[in-house]
């Protein structure tokens, strides 16, 4: 007879690997009259028996063995032996005769998008079940007809380790004995209406193998002995609005390298980033993203292995005590992190189940061409609960201070790089992405009161309103936005020969219309040193020595403007040429003269910075600024004043390549003016023109009763101090 005409429909669809819940059929079950029946499943096995107990018979034309007796004497929990067809043994409680781990409130909160902490159940978990230690794992995929888990210590065969769904929940799971961590697996799901049979990576995995691989790695529960809970403290409490804030942005591959070209550990990063940092005086890190991604031109931000920090660098732990470092040393650490899109690999979130489980079925909702990614759906509970536990993950397993949430443009628009009838409009009508404003704004709740000190801050290119501003007055609840329009702008205007900036002078001066509309951030990131834009020193027009006294002038209208401020690695010693993913800095350049003054000035701005309460006390306060001349265009020159209570600092930037002898200006009071920094003093590489001292004389002038005389540098930036 054939096998399919002498099993039951239960058994055939165990021995076809297609059984929703392999529990109703393996294990250990009551058949009446204090007798039980064992049933397993073991591909490859040869012989089968229960330790301390009978041998199992082999059903005839299968990998199934049972046997039927007295309960007498038989563990709940019992042990199976087997000898598998290469001959070796094996020896293992067995998996089948374990109840329910998974709680239903998990389940319950899970299922409305509201389980803060779904990473604790969903996923791979160390775990103990009646005494017995081993590996619990559990996957969302409510479109499969059945789901295994496999990996090394099952030859990666689907018919070995079944799990069972969790009713309308959508969830599976499967607690294995023995388990421990360092295993590599996978789960294999097949689609409930296709019959199709595919390998997915673990979307909650906390550890993947090196690229090219894609396994998932099961790991223990974390034992890293934190030191930062003083900073963690002081964070919760500190006044991050009206305190410095000076970013160094950092590609992890490509800060540094081995001397054979590999990567840094996180440990030896940490060491190294944290000392050059400090050296410059910035007070943050903002890694790109860390989250494993299967391609390293993609630089992190089309990652898979959201929950887990990439492998290149190190284990988890490993990338904990970076963040313990940085924190130790008093630097914070800000992560990219990516919840516009994900990729679509094969083994990714990608039609998970066989449907658009992560994404949208309709690509006009679903797939950024521009990227050729796929969008979330933020609409539905489970996805929203992956991203919102996702960053949570984060914060709480990796005392990560901020998230910098990338492409908000794109998650606030449908019709986002699209063209008309490629996209669907909201259910009035509009162009806004009305699932993705909700998810964002919860994002924004829920982050600032699990976390308080934590901030989340906006890549947002638009003008879409109160991106900043809490969520009870409409807002978007972001603690921060970059402001990309200053970025556009001053780069635009200083791409300009000098001899053609007159005509262009409402470019620096049209920022200060919005500068308090939002809590700005001023960026000039990693996104301007690609993709042929050339280096931030190639944009600077001129000969050399033009070139770097731009340069410096730059830097100095960055940390002079209100609003935090963002540098990318490479850009603070002047990098000639564009930002290269896949190589070191070039750090040799620092021999020299030009790229040694940008480094010596950009580690003086951040002095500056840090050091006087005007240039940050009120940077996103309307009283924090005050022109004293915004019009001189025919000179190309701005004059302003920079305020903290009656504390002040005077700023004169010239943006040509002439000096400015005897130019006057208005001061808000008498007395001797020091300047306290000069961008063309030869210690930076400058022409050394400037003031040292000057004295205010009673000469009306700009509105104000007094006025001083300058010199004004080349293509430079001074700021005068009133001397007490």
């Amino acid at each position: 007879m054939k096998k399919s005409e002498t099993l039951s429909p239960e058994l055939l669809r165990i021995v076809e690997a297609r059984h929703h819940d392999p529990f109703e059929v393996l294990g250990r079950h009551s058949i009446g009259d204090g007798r039980i029946r064992i049933r397993a499943h073991l591909p490859h096995a040869e012989e089968v028996m229960v330790v301390d107990g009978p041998q199992l018979a082999r059903i005839p034309g299968t990998d199934l063995f049972e046997w039927s007796g007295p309960a007498d004497g038989i563990d709940a929990r019992y042990r199976l032996q087997w000898r598998e067809d290469d001959g070796q043994r094996h020896e293992r409680h067995d998996p089948y005769c374990f109840p329910l781990q998974l709680g239903d409130l998990d389940l319950h909160l899970f299922g409305e998008g509201r389980h803060w902490h779904a990473y604790r159940f969903l996923g791979a978990h160390p775990h103990s079940a009646d005494g017995v230690d081993g590996m619990r794992f559990a996957v969302w995929a409510p479109a499969a007809e059945r789901i295994s888990v496999v990996g090394d210590f099952n030859r990666w065969d689907g018919r070995a380790h079944p799990m069972r769904v969790r009713g309308a929940s959508g969830v599976w799971e499967l607690f294995i004995p023995g388990v421990g961590a360092g295993v590599q697996y996978k789960f294999e799901i097949r689609n409930r209406d296709s019959g199709a049979v595919f390998l997915k990576s673990d979307p909650y995995g906390q550890r993947y193998e090196m690229r090219p691989g894609t396994a998932s790695i099961t790991t223990e529960g974390s034992r890293y002995p934190w030191a930062d809970g003083e900073w963690l403290q002081q964070r919760e409490h500190a006044d991050w609005l009206h305190a410095p804030m000076s970013i160094y942005e950092v590609h992890l591959g490509s800060w540094r390298r081995t001397r054979d070209g590999g990567f840094l550990n996180y440990r030896e990063l940490a060491h190294q980033l944290v000392a050059h940092v400090t050296d410059l005086g910035f007070t943050h890190i903002e890694l790109l993203p860390v989250s494993e991604h299967p391609l390293d031109a993609s630089w992190g931000y089309q990652c898979l292995g959201y929950y887990a920090p990439t492998s290149r660098h190190g284990a988890p732990d490993d990338f904990r005590y970076f963040v313990d470092h940085c924190h130790k040393h008093g630097i914070g650490v800000f992560l990219d992190w990516v919840p516009a899109h994900f990729p679509k690999d094969a083994h990714g979130l990608a039609r998970f189940d066989g449907t658009a489980l992560y994404e949208h079925e309709d690509p006009r909702q679903g797939e950024h061409r521009d990227w050729s990614t796929l969008i979330f759906n933020y609409g539905r509970n489970e996805v929203k609960n992956f991203l919102l536990s996702n960053a949570l993950y984060w914060l709480e397993e990796f005392h990560i201070d901020g998230l910098r949430v990338d492409a908000v443009a794109s998650m606030l628009y449908l019709d986002y790089s699209r063209n008309d009838g490629e996209w669907i409009p909201n259910k009035y009508g509009g162009r806004e992405n009305l699932e993705a404003i909700e998810f964002l704004r919860e994002l924004n709740h829920v982050a600032h009161g699990e976390y308080p000190g934590a901030l989340i801050v906006a890549e947002e290119s638009t003008s879409w309103p109160q991106v900043t501003r809490p969520t009870y007055v409409g807002g978007l609840g972001f603690s921060m936005k970059w402001n990309m329009g200053w970025m556009n702008d001053t780069l635009e205007y200083f791409h300009k020969e000098p001899v053609f900036r007159a005509y262009h002078h409402d470019w620096l001066t049209f920022s200060m219309l919005y500068a308090f509309t939002e809590n700005f951030m001023l960026p000039f990131s990693h996104d301007e040193v690609v993709h042929g834009k050339g280096s931030m020193l190639d944009k600077m027009p001129g000969d050399a020595w033009q070139k770097f006294a731009n340069l410096r002038l730059l830097y100095c209208y960055q940390f002079l403007h209100p609003g935090k401020k963002l540098l990318f690695m490479g850009c603070e010693f002047g990098q000639g040429r564009e930002w290269n993913f896949d190589e070191a800095l070039d750090w040799d350049l620092l021999a020299y003269p030009y790229q040694s003054g940008v480094q010596a000035l950009v580690r003086d701005l951040n002095q500056l910075y840090r050091g006087e309460r005007a240039l940050h006390g009120r940077e996103f306060e309307w009283d924090g600024f005050e022109w004293i001349d915004c019009h001189d265009s025919s000179q190309s020159t701005l004059s302003f004043l920079r305020r903290d209570d009656d504390h002040f600092l005077v700023v004169v930037l010239n943006f040509t390549p002439e000096p400015r002898r005897d130019y006057r200006i208005g001061v808000p009071a008498a007395g001797t003016y020091r300047e306290v920094l000069n961008s063309d003093s030869e210690y930076y590489a400058g022409s050394n023109t400037g003031n040292d001292v000057v004295v205010s004389e009673e000469k009306p002038w700009m509105g104000r009763d007094h006025s001083v005389v300058l010199t004004l540098p080349p293509l430079a930036a001074i700021v005068l101090r009133l001397e007490e």
